[in-house]
């Protein structure tokens, strides 16, 4: 007997990761972010940018905890992120990088690898005492894994170097590392190509996009218009602290909003002129 299968017309929607709502911080005078709204979904690279002072690390800082909105919230995968410690939102599911590199300088690339996997770990604090045999079997799982990242970003061959001695190119791949050693759904990049040459942005790009095709959505900060503008499917614009845009590179590019914050209104004027003509 043969079965009749009637097509389907609807299209499916996006599954939305992370939703934030009239996001506002201030210290003191300034205005750091104002009524900041926004969606990540599932399987995005989305893009950061604004000038220097727009709010994006506040942005980011907000995110993962480290500062309290005065009002607005934010809904990532049924927890509300403002209500959380940054350690339980890592464990939720969001980790982060930083843009000034925070390794732990004196321990090898592995134990700082090894220290974020923890987050995830069973053991209490009398496994780790009497080094039970539950204890060491995690320990042994948590190297193997720490291992295995190392070699996915590519650094698999410094797994016993001091991390402060490593590259400037590979510390930023060992932060990635241990950002991923914590399970994250959602990873949020502080300006990981700063710094990098030609070469080491090219590379980067490549295990940006590996990690995304691997089941784990990118929020990035990046001042390198060319690696965010042909790695990312959305972008967010800021300017002192407010949303100027939003939407795919191509149109975000040519908003005439966007090209006067960066490069003031003659620019501007001149790229309205072009779109009308």
């Amino acid at each position: 007997m043969s079965v009749s299968v009637q097509p389907s017309h609807a299209t499916a929607m996006p599954e939305l990761l992370l939703v934030a709502n009239k996001l506002s911080k201030r210290f003191g005078g300034l205005q750091a972010l104002s009524e900041v709204s926004f969606s990540i979904c599932k399987g995005d690279i989305y893009g950061l940018i604004g000038p220097n002072g727009a709010g994006k690390t506040t942005l980011f800082n907000v995110l993962t905890s480290l500062y309290t909105p005065e009002s607005g919230n934010c809904n990532f995968m049924g927890h509300q992120l403002t209500r959380l410690k940054p350690h339980e939102v890592a464990r939720a599911g969001l980790a982060r990088t930083f843009q000034n590199i925070r390794l732990f300088g004196a321990l090898s690339a592995l134990e700082n690898v090894m220290i974020g996997r923890h987050i995830q770990t069973h053991s209490g604090v009398w496994a780790a005492v009497t080094r039970s045999r539950r204890e060491r079997e995690e320990e042994a799982r948590i190297e193997s894994d720490a291992l295995r990242l190392l070699e996915y970003v590519g650094i698999a061959d410094r797994a016993n170097d001091i991390a402060r001695s490593l590259p400037y190119g590979d510390q930023r791949r060992l932060e990635i590392a241990r950002a991923l050693a914590t399970g994250p759904k959602l990873l949020a990049l502080d300006e990981p190509a700063a710094g990098m040459n030609p070469n080491e942005t090219m590379e980067l790009r490549k295990l940006i996009q590996k990690i995304r095709d691997d089941g784990v959505t990118i929020l990035l900060i990046e001042h390198d218009m060319k690696l965010v503008m042909g790695l990312c499917n959305r972008v967010l614009v800021l300017d002192h602290g407010k949303v100027l845009a939003e939407g795919p590179p191509a149109q975000v590019q040519r908003d005439p909003k966007v090209i006067e914050a960066y490069l003031g209104t003659g620019a501007a004027d001149q790229a309205a002129k072009d779109k009308a003509s």
